[in-house]
């Protein structure tokens, strides 16, 4: 008998307090362990639909609702008495007609209408919103697996109906009504002719798991990490299991699954390729750990395959592999290049050049590109620079540079793109690297010299690197062509359009903030245009206060509000644009009356505190409620970076990166959002309310 677990089932646990939860997970290992459920008190609810329906007892008020057959027991719903045997009563598990998918129904209830009198004159009616579906044949919605006692209502929706009609229905239909309600063609989901059991639907492996062990379903049970995570989209799917004749890339909008696929991806190709060694990657070492964890919840019960999966930031792998070869590493701080660029321009007589100029131009061109003669830098296209340099001027940079490249050598010191330079070079003359495959995680972020090793690093097949990103969330690395390197993914990126994270209302009004599409120097495009997200929830909240008091107490408030309404203080995080403004968020938390978690690195949170952070370490995380606070207009965008641009050619790029970090940062909450600023405020509040 096969045991399984609904993703409903772990929702409504998530919503119990600890010690339910304790009582639940205890009943659900004694059914594994005996799914005939011996010793167990086992009811069958007369009045469900569903005649395979039982209640399970796990207290003196909370039932399990669990689905059993001759061929499975699945695990559906728990709830308090009431409660779990009302959502029995109105659902049921069919085989949809058309599709062949296992699908958890919920009852459409069908009442006769009665007609009233009136007695008193009707007021003018208001004219409704047209049917957004009338046109759309009951073939082809059966198709995208609406069940058909939900036919009449999903032909009848309109825009101010169908999130009430996309609730009650299959994931599927109702991703399917979201997309043709913005223009685009769903995604029909073909089961291959071989598989006669419904539950074996790729539709159907979305939303009921089979659990094979104690082990799989404690990490099921205990680290609800999304449910998306383990129940895939089958366009996720698709990208996970894809042959690709060169690099390829999965994109999309905060939200949407990105870094599902990239893990998924990771424990496929290391499953299916045993003699080969996989690497995980992404830019910092706070998120490494992050993918770490999540890709030990995804595959813990195959350990084998786990082994075969390294995990680390892009540079803790450069690092290791470059001591491994030329032994210890030194590498220059930024404030010993900065102090070396200003004496070297000094003694050149090139004080017409500032010194922010100096050090993007060292960082971003001479260095990132690692540009090692007069020529090179004299040809250089600069890409990610659009200050043009006459070359009597790039002479005179080049024997500033030229003089900070050869201090560095003297004191043996090399920067992280030395190092990456001088690494790809070691693994191109070695022609294979230590790794079959590599995933990259948040790939908008990585640096020419990044990717210039990334590319190395996979030896002769470029099939091998996998890159999951999205451009409009491109916060740390000036824009470069890919395509130069000789990473090319064009044809081979695909688009994630369902947002499983963001609520509708956050998602939509954090758009206001890109533009509709987003392009890379190599002219691969994202379009932004066509994403939907798979539930909806309260407006986001934008104000603007006169003084700071008044935006704290507000803030203090909405903490509060978040609390009573059910939300623990750790899915609360608060975020600022600086660490400068740390202190100011410290104080909203604190005025709430709740504890307060600063958080350093980016990844961790504390049971019971609310979490404090700056936008940019908020990078890949998520919360229930997320409030940005002090948008001030001299603090989003940042004045520092203004005052520090070189020349004026480069506001733009300030400009778009600051949008970019805002973006993040709203993107970040799941079901509440709330947005403030002291006037002035931020002009990119008005972006957000559509003025």
């Amino acid at each position: 008998m096969e045991f399984r677990i609904s993703d409903t089932f772990t929702a409504s646990l998530a919503k119990l307090n600890g010690d339910e939860q304790k009582a639940v997970k205890t009943t659900a290992f004694d059914l594994q362990m005996d799914p005939s459920g011996a010793g167990m008190q086992f009811h069958k609810l007369d009045r469900a639909k569903d005649k395979n329906f039982w209640s399970v007892r796990v207290s003196r008020d909370i039932r399990l609702i669990v689905h059993k057959s001759d061929a499975s027991l699945l695990l559906c719903y728990v709830d308090h008495h009431d409660n779990a045997y009302a959502w029995a009563a109105r659902r049921k598990i069919v085989t949809h007609p058309t599709t062949g998918a296992a699908q958890l129904v919920e009852v459409r209830e069908t009442v006769k209408e009665i007609t009233v009198p009136v007695y008193v004159e009707a007021p003018t009616p208001v004219p409704s919103k047209p049917p957004l579906f009338a046109d759309i044949t009951d073939e082809a919605l059966l198709g995208y697996g609406v069940p058909e006692e939900w036919l009449a209502d999903a032909k009848a929706a309109t825009e101010e109906t169908l999130f009430e009609v996309a609730n009650h229905l299959p994931t599927e239909a109702a991703e399917a009504l979201l997309n043709l309600a913005v223009g685009e063609t769903p995604q029909v989901t073909t089961a291959a002719a071989n598989v006669a059991d419904p539950f074996d639907h790729p539709d159907a492996k979305r939303r009921f798991r089979v659990v094979g062990s104690t082990e799989e379903l404690a990490r099921a049970l205990d680290y609800p990490w999304e449910k998306w995570a383990v129940f895939l989209h089958p366009a996720q799917r698709e990208m996970v299991r894809a042959k690709f004749n060169g690099p390829a890339r999965v994109a999309g909008s905060a939200g949407t699954g990105k870094t599902v696929v990239a893990l998924h991806r990771a424990a496929y190709l290391a499953e299916a390729n045993r003699d080969a060694r996989v690497l995980v990657t992404t830019f910092s070492d706070p998120l490494a750990a992050a993918l770490r964890e999540k890709l030990r919840f995804l595959i813990g019960n195959s350990p084998r395959v786990f082994e075969r999966i390294e995990v680390d930031a892009i540079k803790t792998v450069g690092k290791r592999l470059y001591e491994a070869r030329f032994g210890a590493i030194r590498f220059a701080t930024e404030a010993e290049q900065r102090t070396q660029l200003g004496a070297a321009a000094a003694d050149a007589g090139a004080e017409s050049f500032t010194d922010q100029f100096l050090w993007t131009e060292w960082r971003d061109v001479v260095d990132a590109w690692q540009l090692n003669d007069w020529e090179s830098y004299r040809d250089v296209k600069r890409l990610g620079r659009k200050t043009r340099l006459p070359e009597s001027q790039r002479r005179t940079l080049w024997e500033v540079i030229s003089v900070v490249r050869d201090r560095l050598a003297e004191q043996g010191s090399l920067t992280s793109a030395m190092m990456f330079g001088r690494l790809a070079a070691r693994l191109r003359t070695e022609g294979s690297g230590p790794y079959g495959f590599i995933v990259v995680d948040e790939a908008q972020d990585i640096g020419v010299p990044e990717l210039r090793f990334l590319s190395a690093l996979c030896g002769e097949e470029p099939a091998s690197l996998f890159f999951a990103g999205d451009l409009g969330q491109r916060i740390f690395q000036p824009p470069f062509s890919w395509k130069s390197l000789g990473v090319d993914i064009r044809g081979r990126s695909r688009t994630l359009r369902i947002n499983y994270r963001t609520s509708h209302q956050i998602r939509s009004q954090a758009d206001r903030l890109l533009p509709p599409e987003i392009s890379d120097v190599d002219g691969a495009s994202e379009q932004r245009k066509g994403t939907v997200s798979a539930f909806e929830g309260p407006d986001p909240v934008v104000q603007v206060f006169d003084t700071q008091d008044a935006e704290e107490a507000s803030i203090a408030s909405w903490l509060r509000g978040c609390e009573s309404a059910g939300v623990r203080r750790e899915e609360i995080a608060v975020f600022v644009r600086s660490q400068e403004l740390i202190d100011r968020s410290v104080r909203a938390v604190e005025a709430a009356g709740q504890p307060v978690n600063r958080v350093e690195e980016g990844i961790q949170t504390v049971p019971g505190h609310v979490s404090v952070m700056t936008m940019h370490q908020a990078k890949g995380l998520e919360f229930r409620c997320v409030a940005v606070m002090a948008c001030d207009d001299d603090q989003l965008p940042s004045l520092e970076r203004i005052e520090a641009i070189g020349d004026e050619a480069d506001l733009e790029e300030v400009y778009s990166t600051e949008r970019h970090l805002l973006y993040v940062a709203c993107t970040r909450a799941r079901d509440r959002l709330m947005v403030t600023g002291v006037d002035p405020a931020s002009e990119f509040l008005d972006d957000l309310l559509g003025n």
